[in-house]
């Protein structure tokens, strides 16, 4: 692997780039790589001082080049030509990149969700469908570990999605589903003008309370012989609930400029207290509890 792919990781800072310290050097290269596609795309989406069409033809072209790399072609873009062994290696489908390239799509013409049904599908694409390649290169016996994945993934972009509300409000983006905030009686514009209220609170409570649906989930399904083999994946579902317990002590007060987010020294006790229940042989996960 050349410098690219560890570059964009590094500069992220990301929580889910936390999580790679406890993998084998080879598998941390290769989550080091599928992040920064991940990243690139993603960065696509979000660059809003791009026109919507250019936007639109970047993503085609990612998709085209990936496209190669996934048929054994020879795609052009570096992260791609880094990702192409761990593809082969690991046997990543196309199928799944194209979903996340979808998923990354919706947020050039998607500013808001009428159900949570509607919102699950993009939390699938964005989220669900990396924990999907993620799990291929962590390794499993039980297949049940892909429903896992999905779940978990539900779990961590619903949690970002409650962290990222005014900074999504920002981009004209509100994510809550609009059924959740009539229920609640809350107006769109309301969080476009970033006025926090009891209201919202009650609504975010509902977020958060699917979001904890998903962790609880996840906790039940992963099987018992791939714990260790998914640990990277058990530290990112602990760091992002302890995030949520953080917005939960917030009373979900997000419109703040300062995101919630724990502190180094929190991160690190995460991941040493995620290391030691491994060693431990802990069955509980290290999320879904206070």
């Amino acid at each position: 692997m050349t410098d690219q792919s560890r570059t964009i990781t590094r500069k992220s800072a990301s929580n889910l780039a936390l999580a790679f310290v406890l993998l084998p050097k080879a598998k941390r290269q290769a989550m080091t790589a599928l992040y920064a596609f991940c990243r690139e795309v993603d960065d696509v989406a979000d660059e809003e001082t791009a026109p919507l069409e250019k936007r639109r033809a970047d993503l085609a072209a990612w998709r085209a080049d990936i496209r190669l790399a996934c048929d054994g072609g020879a795609p052009s873009f570096p992260v791609n030509r880094e990702l192409q062994a761990v593809i082969t290696q690991y046997r990543l489908p196309y199928a799944h990149f194209d979903e996340l390239i979808r998923g990354v799509e919706m947020d050039l013409d998607t500013k808001r969700y009428q159900t949570f049904e509607e919102l699950e599908q993009y939390c699938y694409r964005v989220a669900s469908v990396v924990g999907l390649l993620s799990v291929e290169i962590f390794g499993y016996q039980n297949p049940a570990c892909r429903q896992y994945a999905v779940y978990l993934g539900q779990a961590l972009q619903l949690t970002n999605i409650l962290r990222d509300v005014r900074n999504d409000a920002e981009r004209g983006r509100i994510y809550f589903p609009l059924a959740e905030l009539a229920r609640c009686q809350v107006a769109p514009e309301e969080i476009l003008r970033l006025e926090y209220s009891g209201r919202f609170a009650q609504a975010a409570a509902g977020v958060a309370a699917r979001a904890r649906h998903f962790y609880s989930l996840a906790g039940r399904t992963l099987p018992a012989v791939d714990r260790r083999s998914m640990i990277a994946a058990e530290l990112m579902g602990s760091v992002y609930w302890r995030l949520l317990c953080e917005l939960e002590g917030r009373r979900y007060d997000v419109f703040g400029p300062h995101p919630a987010r724990l502190s180094r020294a929190e991160k690190i006790r995460l991941v040493l207290r995620t290391w030691w229940r491994l060693k431990a042989g802990a069955a509980r996960p290290n999320y879904g509890t206070t």
